[in-house]
């Protein structure tokens, strides 16, 4: 009888085993992978945020507030539900600047970067999940155009400009700031370079926290710091990829694709419309506007605009703005910045293709047109879904915020929809909340950093080709 030759298994490390476990997560469900690794650093934030020594007085923080406080810095949303300026310890501000670096990233952009560390290679289903947190129609299952802002085998590059990015344009916004602070009585050289390159971070990751007691209010007056915020905020809140897009386009004169253009047409749009806006209905407004001189009106509501992309920043108090002036911000912040970028809401590009759907239908045209190329349907059936899934948190969480606050409608839908928005601008109420709304907002930034971008995502790469039709019938619309 011959001798036969028996394989013995291969026997594995518990971290092997890990590591090919999660490998196999991140490659079947990209979409549920990049929640679980966006909620787990929100968990170990949350956990480091309580310890004595992340508190400036030694003791516990709460866990509500520790909680609080790790989904607006990993959200990089910039709501406080405790005093940011005297809270915290060292520790605990570096967790903030750590945190929101971090947030910055995006969820899939992020979990891509975790997925190439646990398997030690960026594969295809890794780059589907980096380029779709550019564009989630890169998972769908159908064509998809090569005019995207990110191809495949750019994603690498988008990633590293996206860390790149972090770095270069924070150190750009941090040097020129560092006058206003040098020239600060009171400041020595290390603590104007230390709160320089502070604020450029939280401005260029849209976050818009401040570790003063009076936040940027000092510095109410100062049009070269003011203008340093509102232009980091500007890079911050456009997106990666349409960095990414410029950068190659000096590099290699290629063209800039629509998503590119629609971004930051949109963008510059919704600013000077804010602008004139916010201006027109605040410029007699006594306890705002009125209170600075009459030159100086247009630029304070021209930075205030600039905030409402993401940036959270302020130097007048939003309770005692006109109640159509909130509204207007409200629907500013709705929309945010754009897609894959620091900023959240819909994005813009999102209400650009709403808007050039409707046009198209008044028009009797059956397809949506953009800088001369089409836009597909299932593009505008995504900007739906998102815009939609918007409207559904921000209004669950306004009902339910008054109802355990008892706040005014108006100032419940403005926190409400700056928490999902990912803004952090608020009339003060968020601090008043009592804990159980406090949940309601922290689940409200958590849906508004991750649900939607994972929510299109899973939408189109849920895509499936159906062998039949049913029969066509109209309803009445309208």
């Amino acid at each position: 009888m011959p001798y036969r030759y028996r394989l013995e298994p291969q026997r594995r490390t518990p971290w092997e085993r890990i590591r090919d476990g999660l490998a196999h997560f991140s490659t079947n469900s990209p979409s549920r992978f990049a929640v679980l690794i966006f909620t787990s650093i929100i968990a170990l934030w949350t956990f480091l945020f309580m310890l004595p020594a992340a508190s400036a007085t030694g003791e516990i923080t709460p866990f509500a507030d520790a909680l609080f406080t790790a989904v607006s810095t990993i959200c990089v949303t910039g709501l406080a539900v405790v005093d940011m300026a005297t809270h915290w310890s060292t520790f605990g501000n570096l967790l903030v600047f750590i945190g929101i670096q971090a947030g910055a990233l995006g969820v899939l952009t992020l979990a891509s970067l975790l997925g190439r560390v646990v398997t030690r290679r960026l594969g295809l289903r890794q780059k589907l999940i980096a380029a779709s947190d550019g564009n989630p129609l890169r998972t769908h299952a159908g064509p998809v155009s090569e005019s995207q802002a990110v191809k495949l085998d750019e994603v690498g590059g988008i990633l590293a400009t996206a860390a790149i990015s972090l770095v270069t344009i924070q150190t750009i916004s941090a040097l020129f700031i560092l006058p206003v602070f040098l020239a600060t009585p009171g400041y020595d050289t290390w603590s104007a370079i230390y709160d320089a390159y502070y604020y450029a971070a939280s401005a260029f990751t849209n976050t818009g926290f401040s570790h003063h007691p009076d936040g940027i209010m000092p510095f109410e007056h100062n049009i070269w710091f003011l203008g340093c915020l509102a232009g980091t905020v500007f890079l911050g809140s456009i997106g990666f990829p349409v960095i990414f897009a410029i950068v190659r386009r000096i590099r290699t004169k290629q063209r800039l694709s629509v998503h590119v253009k629609l971004t930051l047409v949109t963008t510059v749009l919704l600013f000077f419309i804010g602008w004139i806006v916010i201006y027109l209905l605040e410029f007699d407004n006594p306890r705002t506007l009125a209170m600075d001189d009459p030159w100086f009106r247009p630029i304070t509501a021209g930075f205030m605009s600039a905030m409402t992309r993401s940036g959270g920043f302020s130097t007048v108090d939003i309770s005692e703005m006109n109640d159509a002036t909130l509204l207007v911000m409200d629907m500013l912040m709705f929309v945010g910045g754009g897609s894959a970028s620091t900023a959240g809401g819909i994005k813009v590009t999102t209400l650009a293709i709403l808007f050039l759907a409707a046009v198209a239908e008044a028009k009797g045209s059956p397809d949506i047109h953009s800088f001369g190329r089409r836009i597909p349907v299932d593009v505008l059936r995504l900007a739906i879904s998102v815009a939609l899934w918007g409207a559904t948190i921000v209004a669950v969480s306004s009902i339910l915020v008054m109802q355990l606050s008892g706040a005014e409608f108006k100032y419940a839908l403005f926190d409400s929809i700056s928490a999902f928005a990912t803004c952090g601008l608020s009339t003060g109420l968020t601090q008043e909340l009592p804990e159980s709304a406090t949940y309601v907002l922290t689940t409200t930034m958590w849906l508004g950093r991750v649900g939607t971008v994972t929510f299109a995502a899973s939408l189109a790469s849920r895509h499936k080709r159906q062998l039949y039709t049913l029969p066509e019938e109209r309803i009445i619309v309208g």
